[in-house]
């Protein structure tokens, strides 16, 4: 049995050894390299490091669950962007690469239940994703609850097979919050950000105007949407930090560093004015 006794080098060991599966040369060549959610891979691995298992162990399950991570967000990344065909059919196809490798891991280990919960959870994030994607959610409290779901889905489903349900309530706000928070840094700095169309269709169903185009008054009132959600998730996860009976700090400090980047619309106006 391998042991690794600080959470710094599990987790420094694993994200090489998913950088080595991810990173291939040619795919490199044609498609935007893969997004290792780098506060992902360090959940699971807080997760799991609690857990009686060993090191090849906790690797082999996390390098499976980022694999199909990776997967779900290199097909995501066909739907928001245009791309070339070649450069289309290569992203699909690395997508399905990914997914491949993943299912190879698993099919070693064996573990049957494991694989269910995954694809459980891979199914509610595809779900979800056609309810966003097609403009389908149905209100702004059924869109926020779709994008919840497709960045915890997987990973709830996880803790679920562990029976570490505590870290649920945590999972979902945390990394809802971290999805919205970069979503409003987008929409700020680019004028655009498909998660907001989609609010800005579901606050005003009869504006047609794009969504650069839309007003100063407008983009305030999306913005104060979005802060009211992202308060309300900063308040769950403070919350819940403090009833879990343990947390490594290095995963605490990730998460107070999260949440201390978000800047209110109306902290700013009291502030500037």
């Amino acid at each position: 049995m391998i042991r690794l006794p600080d959470i710094r080098q599990k987790f420094i060991s694993i994200r090489e050894q998913v950088e080595k599966k991810v990173f291939d040369s040619y795919l490199l060549e044609y498609i935007e390299t893969p997004i290792i959610d780098e506060d992902k891979l360090l959940i699971l691995i807080s997760i799991m490091d609690r857990l009686e298992l060993s090191f090849n162990q906790m690797q082999n399950y996390c390098l499976s669950t980022m694999l199909v991570q990776i997967a779900l967000d290199t097909h995501e990344h066909i739907t928001n962007t245009s791309e070339v065909e070649k450069e289309r059919q290569l992203t699909v196809l690395a997508g399905d690469y990914f997914s491949g490798l993943y299912y190879k891991l698993l099919a070693e280990s064996k573990d049957i239940k494991v694989i269910k919960n995954l694809a459980k959870g891979i199914k509610e994030v595809n779900e979800h994703k056609i309810l966003v994607y097609q403009k389908q959610t149905g209100g702004i409290e059924k869109l926020m609850t779709s994008i919840m779901q497709i960045e915890s889905s997987l990973f709830e489903r996880l803790a679920e097979y562990f029976k570490v349900d505590l870290w649920n309530g945590i999972l979902s706000n945390l990394l809802f919050f971290k999805r919205l928070l970069t979503e409003r840094e987008q929409f700020i700095h680019t004028g655009n950000s498909f998660i907001f169309e989609v609010l800005k269709r579901d606050v005003y169903p009869k504006n047609e105007l794009k969504l650069a185009d839309i007003s100063i008054e407008l983009r305030d009132q999306l913005l104060m949407i979005c802060d009211s959600y992202l308060d309300q998730s900063k308040q769950v996860i403070e919350k819940g930090i403090q009833q879990l009976p343990y947390l490594n700090d290095y995963l605490e400090k990730r998460i107070s560093f999260l949440i201390s980047q978000h800047q209110p619309i109306a902290k700013t106006f009291v502030e500037e004015g």
